[in-house]
């Protein structure tokens, strides 16, 4: 009697993360594809055998809204309108009179070459293409939604719904009550109730385009139906320079020189320094916001003061920290690598003990006082690797003589999916997992759960996992790691790859401290295993205020206790 083997839902979908990826990089190598080939066509199969969370209804006839903002928002606008899609290296567009079109969501630079091609720089790694691919196999399967539905089986033509669509999208300019039954006919289109149409119609709704929401749809359909009718293929393509350049750390090393000139230039190289990953406002606001502002906030709590510098109508307050911060030591390092990591050095020695929120201990000389260097957060697990393992080498400057930078500790703050818990809870990981691979990270956290309890937070101590993307992510892989032995309180895209860097650095190369100290740290973006709580839900608002300064003030607090 034969035994039969059943593979588990959590095992398909590995199963398809891996095909997933294995296509990709066979496609990125080959050139090219199309959406409708037979590649193309094994990327749309193993997106809809994974259904990914933040897809939504991607495998139901019905359209997917929330999925369909999320990855809008991530893709250049217009790519909708375009049948070539080629991603390349920095090949120097930037110098032409192409205007660079940044998405709102993902600061990377792309250009609209003509009416039917758009290019996408990547500088940031394979994490890039993954992310980028991944959205547009979305964006493909949705508008073959939408073709099979408006175009009658067996005929070149198109049902009435569609054929109003295309009407409304004509015209110059609609009234409401046109731009109503536009959206009536789009809901039959989609699948979707006339109310859903409208909120999503909302959203994308501009003053130069208030009906943007139509014009995605009816492009995405039309692309679809001409492919369908005409044959006339849609194309991705990967530029040979992109393809000879990938994977040789160009933008980490070229970012790495330029902050390490920085340094030598302010006679800062030699001195103990502190890196943390975190954004671009929070570790400065904590330095000085609470003394810089104290006539406009003389008897408020600091979480106040930094509710009020998120606001984006604050802009007068943030300037004024701004001021105090540059006056105190604070060295802005713009990025012109292409990484889009920009930087803030502080020089604690420069701080004038009246400005700063934090003291350090007494009798310390200047050439002990460290400076704390935060960068901002990199994009995926290969620019991740590739900055920090570029960044801890020496610095060879004009002379022979290699420096070997002091660097006393690492701080990752950044955003997780949790798998226990909600938005703006907290995740304190002992060890970092890969996803797919067999490899682990455990490492010794300088930060822990206590650290932050009494805060009105939940605070859940663990493993992370650190997954291949968040566009992947899975409901039954991720109830697997949180239910198996693995103890998996939540994911996130960076930490293997930065340990990774850490420890060839410190264990193998010894380029840095062999006892140099991490601290890893991460709020709730969302929660995958709840329905409604994924990243396509909408962003965090004011909920990461608190989390992400809590987590800031205990790294803080450390350095300068250290």
């Amino acid at each position: 009697m034969s035994n039969t083997t059943t593979t588990t839902r959590a095992q398909e979908s590995t199963s398809a993360i891996e095909r997933l990826y294995i296509t990709m990089r066979h496609l990125f190598n080959r050139g090219f594809y199309k959406p409708t080939g037979v590649s193309g066509e094994a990327l749309k199969n193993a997106l809809l055998q994974l259904r990914p969370e933040i897809y939504g209804s991607i495998a139901e006839e019905k359209a997917e809204l929330s999925g369909l903002i999320y990855v809008l928002e991530r893709l250049p606008k217009g790519i909708e309108q375009c049948r070539f899609i080629n991603l390349t290296s920095d090949e120097g567009y930037g110098k032409s009179h192409f205007k660079p079109i940044i998405p709102p969501k993902r600061r990377r630079n792309c250009y609209r070459i003509d009416d039917e091609q758009m290019n996408i720089e990547i500088t940031r790694g394979r994490s890039d293409i993954y992310d980028i691919l991944t959205h547009l196999t979305f964006l493909f399967i949705e508008s073959e939604k939408i073709c099979k539905r408006v175009l009658i089986e067996d005929t070149d033509k198109t049902i009435r719904d569609w054929a109003k669509l295309e009407n409304a999208i004509q015209k110059d300019e609609l009234t409401l009550a046109e731009r109503e039954v536009a959206v009536i006919h789009t809901a039959n289109i989609l699948g979707r109730s006339f109310i859903e149409i409208m909120a999503v119609h909302k959203h994308f709704s501009t003053k130069e385009q208030p009906d943007r929401f139509l014009e995605i749809v009816y492009w995405l359909g039309k692309l679809s139906i001409e492919e369908e009718i005409t044959g006339e293929k849609r194309a991705i393509t990967f530029s040979a320079l992109l393809r000879e350049r990938l994977g040789h750390h160009i933008h980490g090393e070229r970012w790495a020189d330029i902050v390490k000139e920085t340094l030598q230039k302010n006679g800062l190289i030699h001195r103990p320094i502190h890196i943390i990953s975190a954004n671009m406002h929070s570790v400065m606001n904590t330095l000085f916001a609470k003394n810089a502002l104290k006539k406009e906030f003389s008897n408020k709590e600091s979480l106040k003061i930094y509710e009020a510098l998120s606001s984006s109508s604050n802009e007068e307050l943030r300037s004024k920290v701004t001021k105090v911060a540059t006056k105190n030591g604070m060295i802005a390092i713009d990025d012109l690598s292409g990484t889009n990591i920009d930087v803030q050095l502080f020089d604690t020695a420069k701080m004038g003990s009246d400005v700063c929120c934090y003291k350090l201990p007494k009798g310390l000389e200047d050439k002990d006082k460290p400076v704390i260097f935060v960068m901002d957060y990199a994009f995926g697990g290969e620019q991740a690797y590739e900055t920090i393992d570029e960044l801890l080498k020496p610095y060879k400057g004009t002379g022979d003589e290699s420096i070997f930078l002091d660097v006393a500790s690492i701080s990752i703050m950044g955003k997780a999916g949790i798998l226990e818990g909600g938005k703006g809870d907290l995740m304190i990981p002992s060890a970092h997992i890969f996803e797919g691979t067999a490899d682990n990270y455990p490492f010794k956290n300088e930060l822990c759960a206590q650290d932050f309890e009494g805060h009105g937070l939940k605070v859940f101590e663990g493993t992370m996992v650190t997954v291949l993307g968040t566009s992947l992510q899975n409901k039954d892989v991720l109830k697997f790691f949180h239910q198996s032995t693995w103890n998996v309180v939540g994911l996130e895209m960076e930490g293997v790859h930065y340990q990774k860097a850490v420890q060839s650095a410190s264990k193998i190369r010894k380029s840095v401290r062999e006892d140099i100290k991490v601290r890893y740290a991460y709020y709730a973006s969302d929660n995958p295993l709840e329905t409604g709580s994924t990243l396509a839900s909408g962003g965090l608002g004011t909920t990461g205020v608190k989390p992400t300064y809590l987590i800031t003030e205990k790294i803080l607090e450390q350095i300068f206790n250290s």
